[in-house]
C-alpha cells in the first residue's frame, strides 16, 4: 500500500485539507496531539466547503446571538444589536439619533467591503510580485471588484485598510457605547489596540460572512463534524517529535516513542514555527527563512472563562467594553505584562445556565489564581452570582489546544501578516522549502475566522504537487 498524505492537526483548516485530499483519492491520516477541541469555533463557513464536502447534511450547526451585542449603560440601559436592522436603529437611536441615522450606511458600507473580500479568501494569495499574468490575476480580480463597487467604495476600501479603528468609527459616530462594541469586533485576539494601524481591516475581516449590520461572526460545530465525517484516519493524543527529510523532500514523521509513519505527503496545520523551526532537523532552512519565521508575532491575549449560573442568562452576547478608552487603556496594561482591572469581556450562553467569558487582554506570562473570581465578580451586576466551573488562560490554551503563545490566530491578524504576506511572503502559498510539506492552519491565508479555506487551498496546492516549490531556500543538514 502507498504512504498515505500525513495532516497534522485537527483543527477546521486541517480537516478540511484532509477531506479535500481524500475526496481526490489520497489516503489521509490525521495525527492530532490535543483530543480536546479548542474552546471557540468563531468564524464564517464558506458555502463553497460546505457544499463540497456535504456537511449540511450532517449535522453541521451555525449560530448567531441575537441580539448579537448587548452593551451595559452607565444609566442603567442598554444597548441592544440586533439582525434586524430597524431594531438596531431603534436601541442606538435612545443613546444618539446622529448614530441611528447614520448607522444603515455604515453597515451597507462595510458588508459591500467585506463581500469583495470573499472571493480573495476562497482562492490561494495574490503575489504581487509574480511575473506571470496567470499568478498576478487574483489581485486583479480584486482590483476589478473593488472597482465595481464604485469610485467612493474603492477609496473607501483603500482609506480603511490601515486605518485604527477607533479613527473610522469616530469618523460615523458619537455614541461611547457604540463605538466600544464596534472597536473590540475590530481587536478579538489583537495584541493591540483600537488605536492600532490595521484594526479596521481586522474589523472588516471578522465581518466576512456575516449579514449586514451583524460585527460579530457566527459559530459552528464545523470542526465536530468535520471529525465525524468518513474518509479519513484520525489518530488522537499523539504527538509528532520530528518531520522527517531526505534529499530535501519530507519522508514521514516520528511519534513520541520513537514510531515512524511514512508519507507520501505532509500537510501541517500547526504553527509555522512549530513546524519549520521545532519539528524540522535543523539545517534545512536558510538564514532568511529562519528569520523570517522568527519574525511572526502570535501573542495571546485572550483568556476564557466558563460560568455557571443562578438563572438562565439573558439573550443574546453581553459586551462589557464600553468605550475606545476603555479597550485603549486595557491594551496599555498589557503591554507591559499586566491584567487590566477593567478587561474586555464577551459573553455568549454556552448550555442551561451556563456561559463562556472571552476576556481580553491578559498576558501570555500571566499565571495568578483569581481571574475567574475577578470576572464573575465584574458580571455580578449583569449576569448575578456565578460559580467559576474553568479557567482557560493563554498559557493553557498554548498546551492544551496548540496555540502558540495562547494565540487562536496562531499568526496574529495584523497588516503586515495579511494576504501575500501572511504568514511570511516567502511561505503565502502553503508551500516550503522542504518539498511535500505544506502549511495548512489558520496563519496561513485567509486566516482564522474563515474556516477551512486555508486547508483547502493548501490542499489544492498539494494536489498539483511540488513544481513550483522553492528550491532557493535549501540547506543541508550538517
Amino acid at each position: 500500500m502507498s504512504a498515505p498524505v500525513v495532516v497534522l492537526g485537527a483543527n477546521a483548516d486541517a480537516l478540511v485539507a484532509a477531506h479535500v485530499l481524500a475526496r481526490a483519492g489520497r489516503r489521509v491520516v490525521v495525527l492530532d496531539e490535543h483530543s480536546a477541541g479548542a474552546p471557540d469555533e468563531a468564524g464564517w463557513v464558506p458555502p463553497q466547503i460546505v457544499q463540497d464536502l456535504g456537511l449540511a447534511g450532517r449535522g453541521l450547526r451555525i449560530e448567531r446571538a441575537d441580539p448579537w451585542a448587548v452593551a451595559p449603560l452607565p444609566d442603567g440601559g442598554r444597548l441592544e444589536l440586533w439582525h434586524d436592522p430597524g431594531r438596531s436603529v431603534e436601541s442606538i437611536r435612545r443613546v444618539s439619533a446622529r448614530d441611528a441615522e447614520r448607522w444603515p450606511e455604515f453597515c451597507a458600507l462595510m458588508s459591500r467591503l467585506a463581500r469583495a473580500l470573499e472571493p480573495l479568501y476562497l482562492a490561494p494569495p495574490p503575489d504581487p510580485l509574480a511575473r506571470e499574468w496567470r499568478d498576478l490575476a487574483p489581485l486583479a480580480k480584486l482590483g476589478l471588484r473593488l472597482r465595481r463597487l464604485g469610485r467612493r467604495e474603492m477609496i473607501e476600501f483603500l482609506r480603511i485598510a490601515p486605518m485604527p479603528v477607533a479613527d473610522l468609527l469616530d469618523d460615523w459616530f458619537e455614541s461611547d457605547a457604540l463605538k466600544g462594541v464596534l472597536g473590540a469586533g475590530g481587536v478579538v485576539h489583537l495584541h493591540q489596540g483600537p488605536r492600532s494601524g490595521g484594526t479596521a481591516f481586522a474589523l472588516l475581516h471578522r465581518h466576512v460572512g456575516s449579514p449586514e449590520g451583524v460585527f460579530r461572526p457566527a459559530r459552528s460545530n464545523v470542526a465536530a463534524v468535520l471529525r465525524a465525517l468518513p474518509g479519513i484516519e484520525i489518530r488522537t493524543g499523539v504527538r509528532v517529535e520530528r518531520i522527517g527529510v531526505r534529499d530535501g523532500r519530507a519522508t514521514g514523521v516520528t511519534l513520541a516513542g520513537g514510531e515512524e509513519i511514512a508519507a507520501a505527503q505532509v500537510l501541517s496545520g500547526l504553527d509555522p514555527k512549530r513546524t519549520l523551526l521545532a519539528l524540522l532537523e535543523p539545517g534545512w532552512l536558510d538564514a532568511e527563512t529562519i528569520r523570517a519565521l522568527r519574525s511572526i508575532r502570535a501573542r495571546g491575549v485572550v483568556a476564557y472563562v466558563d460560568l455557571a449560573l443562578d438563572r438562565a442568562p439573558p439573550p443574546g452576547a453581553l459586551v462589557l467594553a464600553p468605550s475606545l478608552d476603555d479597550l485603549e487603556r486595557a491594551y496599555d496594561d498589557v503591554k507591559y505584562q499586566r491584567i487590566s482591572q477593567h478587561p474586555y469581556l464577551e459573553v455568549r450562553a454556552d448550555g442551561d445556565r451556563k456561559v463562556r467569558v472571552h476576556v481580553q487582554y491578559v498576558p501570555h506570562a500571566f499565571a495568578e489564581g483569581e481571574l475567574g473570581a475577578r470576572v464573575a465578580a465584574l458580571l455580578v451586576p449583569h449576569l448575578g452570582p456565578a460559580r467559576v466551573e474553568r479557567v482557560r488562560l493563554p498559557r493553557d490554551l498554548e498546551s492544551q489546544c496548540g496555540w502558540p503563545e495562547g494565540q487562536a490566530d496562531h499568526a496574529e491578524l495584523a497588516l503586515d501578516q495579511l494576504l501575500w504576506m501572511r504568514p511570511t511572503p516567502s511561505l503565502a502559498g502553503y508551500r516550503t522549502p522542504i518539498g511535500g510539506l505544506y502549511l495548512c492552519g489558520p496563519a496561513t491565508h485567509p486566516g482564522a475566522g474563515i474556516a477551512g479555506a486555508a486547508g483547502a487551498n493548501a490542499a489544492r496546492a498539494c494536489l498539483q504537487g511540488d513544481s513550483s516549490a522553492r528550491s532557493s531556500a535549501l540547506g543541508r543538514p550538517t
